[in-house]
């Protein structure tokens, strides 16, 4: 039997996971093509609200909702990865739990799944939000599909559906300092797109912070783009064509006697940049060598607390 898994990271969002199961409930699961199966996998990555506890109040309501326990935030990316790790469909959905994509959409996706895409991204139409936020958004984008993923949608993407091959290189590859999204569209698998819409957020407010997003955008441009290193490369080729030019002036003004104290403001200037030059060039060299240590360290993308056979312990609040 074909099985639908769908999979929503969970971080501080107490208030969110009833209405989503109800919206999820309502829209996909008791519209699913005959003949599927569907599990629900929540995966709490570290909240300290009371997110776990209603995961767990959800199971006893339906036995299809698997739960999994992050044992701190590990990030969002990480969260996802380890619900596809413990999913068991022949398929899974990436959803996330506040509420600012379509439930529909899920058997959309699953329609051009069945018709034989192994991928189905839900691109971003278009967004209800501050023009700031979606300026910045688009920009990320542009710049992926510039320097790093042709493939990426102009407008990005959180939702896809993956098929249990596309999994099984995810979980097996068990990356770590670089999005699942891009990590999706690295691997080349033909892929569908959809569009949609997504709306401003009612319910509850976001952890999405703006360290978080720069942390992404900087994993995302050094996990998939060699732009940073060759950047670095046509500064440094610039600098010494520069300096060289600088240098035969320099020498010919020496020889005609036309060299005096009067050039401290210009020496200072080139040194100082010269110096954030090099300043600037340790920091991205920093960056992937950060990158290639930690991932020298074999430590896991993320640690499991707790899954569904240590559910009985738990007392949830009634």
């Amino acid at each position: 039997m074909d099985k639908l898994s769908i999979v929503v990271p969970v971080y501080f969002s107490e208030d969110n996971l009833l209405p989503l199961y109800a919206d999820v409930k309502e829209k996909v699961l008791e519209k699913l093509p005959h003949g599927w199966d569907y599990e629900l996998v929540l995966v709490d990555d570290g909240s300290k609200d009371r997110s776990y506890q209603v995961m767990c109040n959800l199971k006893k309501i339906d036995p299809k909702i698997r739960l999994v326990k992050l044992a701190r935030n590990f990030g969002e990316h990480e969260a996802t990865l380890a619900g596809l790790t413990a999913c068991t469909g022949t398929c899974a959905v990436r959803k996330s739990a506040d509420l600012q994509e379509p439930s529909e959409m899920i058997l959309e996706m699953l329609e051009k799944y069945r018709a034989g895409a192994p991928v189905v991204i839900a691109a971003r139409k278009g967004r209800d939000e501050p023009a700031l936020q979606t300026f910045l958004s688009n920009t990320y984008c542009f710049l992926m599909r510039k320097f790093a993923l042709k493939n990426m949608p102009k407008g990005g993407f959180d939702s896809y559906l993956i098929a249990r091959p596309v999994i099984d290189v995810l979980v097996s590859m068990q990356e770590k300092n670089t999005p699942l999204t891009e990590q999706i569209l690295w691997c080349g698998f033909p892929m569908e797109v959809i569009e949609y819409i997504r709306p401003k957020r009612q319910i509850g407010k976001s952890r999405w912070t703006l360290s978080k997003k720069i942390k992404m955008a900087l994993d995302s441009f050094l996990g998939f783009s060699y732009f940073p290193i060759r950047f670095i490369s046509g500064v440094g080729i610039v600098s010494f064509l520069g300096s060289f030019v600088w240098l035969v002036v320099l020498l010919i003004q020496k020889l005609v006697g036309k060299i005096t104290v009067d050039g401290f403001t210009t020496v200072a200037a080139l040194v100082l940049l010269s110096f954030g030059i090099i300043m600037l060039s340790i920091g991205i060299l920093g960056e992937y060598m950060w990158r290639m240590f930690d991932a020298t360290r074999n430590r896991p993308p993320y640690i499991v607390e707790r899954q569904d056979k240590d559910e009985e312990a738990e007392k949830p609040d009634k």
